[in-house]
């Protein structure tokens, strides 16, 4: 399966038999969004039409099969397992992983069909952009989860906090590291008042 993506938004993904409402683009086509752009146009102005080509590499085996009931973040996932299937020539990059409690999957949402800049969360009626929430309709469809590693095995990275697809395509897996990613003074935005005076949110799985 290759992951086509153009900076101004365009994603197209060559899927399994029987992948719901998702266009397709063979190994040897590059995906390009609106008219051709000549090399001095493009110099001139970076690099934001060009394409960019995404090679998964591997896949999540869950338990959820379809949006409802899936925890909105891993956080809500409890001890549900999953697992990370690597393709053979990535196993070797599994080395050392099983040292670090978390890890971050960067993935695909290859079942979203539909791109908004501006959506509703889970959490609320309210409208808000794209990119102050979590919403798989976005640009490029890239999602991100940080997850609790139980073991890895093989080409197999078994995980909890689960909150992502079974079948979902995997473009990373970078190692959660507290004295990176922590940081102790971070405010969230709209999110906070969810969580005003030791609340924590109604809704935690996708209806």
């Amino acid at each position: 399966m290759l992951i086509a993506v153009s900076l101004v938004g365009a994603i197209v993904a060559e899927q399994s038999p029987g992948a719901p409402n998702t266009p397709t683009v063979s190994e040897n086509t590059t995906a390009t969004s609106g008219p051709a752009v000549s090399p001095d146009k493009r110099s001139a102005e970076g690099d934001m039409d060009k394409p960019i080509v995404l090679q998964p590499i591997g896949v999540i085996r869950s338990p959820y099969k379809d949006a409802k009931g899936t925890p909105i973040q891993g956080v809500f996932g409890g001890e549900v397992e999953a697992w990370v299937e690597l393709k053979d020539k990535y196993v070797k990059g599994l080395k050392d992983l099983d040292g670090f409690s978390h890890a971050i999957l960067l993935y695909h949402f290859h079942k979203s069909n539909k791109e908004e800049i501006v959506g509703k969360p889970y959490l609320e009626g309210e409208e808000h952009g794209i990119f102050a929430i979590r919403s798989p309709n976005r640009p490029n469809h890239i999602g991100l989860s940080v997850v609790r590693i139980k073991r890895v095995e093989g080409n197999k990275l078994y995980f909890t906090e689960v909150d992502v697809l079974d079948g979902t395509p995997v473009l990373d897996i970078k190692p959660y590291v507290r004295q990176f990613d922590s940081r102790p003074d971070a405010v969230s935005g709209w999110i906070e008042r969810h969580y005003k005076d030791g609340k924590q949110p109604a809704t935690k799985t996708a209806k």
